[in-house]
């Protein structure tokens, strides 16, 4: 887990966030604090970023659930939900699979810009794309830095763990694991090219548990440029979490 760690005596419940492909602690940064002291909000560095760049990332999901769910485990002592972005909404879906093998306290799985696991996508894969291919590809979806796509050094310095993510995600299919039972919602950009409104609704097929889905405004990365009413749906969530009840969407 990154960053400042809440007092223990007073956290209750933990969101566990998992970014987009290269993405790491910073896109949570600005949630710290945002659902109250009692909810702890707990981002998640993968290998290949952020302070653990010096360290090999994991091409795969097979390769990566394992360790993940080791580090995880002390971290999942009380109720949580879990939250992911694009690649990350993946990697959510497979720890909350496991989590709930193990019995652990899941309460929610919250998923955003991503279409549902067992779909396939829509567009060529990246991943082995070219240099100059790949940074024009990365750079059409947005979320990425300008100063990094503009230094071509520096964003070499980025690509082993980019290319990394993307083939994990590219080449994802869903690993062996139950349906599950938890509440599921799913939240989308309403101008998304990576991801339709039938796409994101399709999650409701991995869960027995309830299920709702929100289009917010703007593009793949709207939870970067309007974080605002993603908060306050996600508050309604935890809460609702928590409160053990449905959440009615306006």
């Amino acid at each position: 887990m990154a960053g400042r760690r809440a007092d223990p005596a007073t956290v209750k419940f933990r969101l566990i966030g998992l970014a987009h492909a290269g993405g790491g602690s910073t896109l949570f940064a600005p949630w710290r604090g945002a659902f109250g002291p009692e909810v702890e909000v707990c981002p998640v560095v993968l290998p290949g970023r952020e302070a653990r760049m010096g360290e090999a990332p994991y091409r795969s999901m097979e390769a990566l659930i394992g360790p993940l769910m080791e580090a995880l485990l002390p971290e999942l002592d009380v109720p949580f939900a879990l939250f992911g972005h694009s690649m990350g909404s993946i990697v959510a879906f497979e720890v909350a699979r496991r989590a709930e093998a193990l019995g652990l306290p899941l309460r929610q799985l919250l998923v955003s810009g991503r279409r549902a696991p067992h779909l396939r996508s829509r567009r060529p894969p990246v991943h082995a794309m070219e240099n100059d291919a790949f940074l024009a590809a990365i750079g059409s979806l947005g979320g990425t830095p300008p100063q990094v796509l503009q230094d071509e050094q520096l964003f070499r310095t980025f690509m082993p763990s980019l290319r990394a993510d993307f083939e994990l995600n590219e080449r994802y299919t869903p690993l062996t694991g139950r349906t599950l039972l938890c509440d599921m919602a799913a939240f989308m950009g309403r101008d998304d090219t990576e991801v339709s409104e039938t796409e994101l609704m399709a999650w409701r097929e991995v869960t027995a548990g309830r299920f709702s889905h929100s289009v917010l405004e703007g593009n793949h990365f709207y939870l970067l440029d309007q974080p605002q009413r993603l908060l306050a749906l996600l508050g309604r969530h935890l809460k609702s979490a928590r409160d053990d009840r449905a959440v009615v969407i306006d």
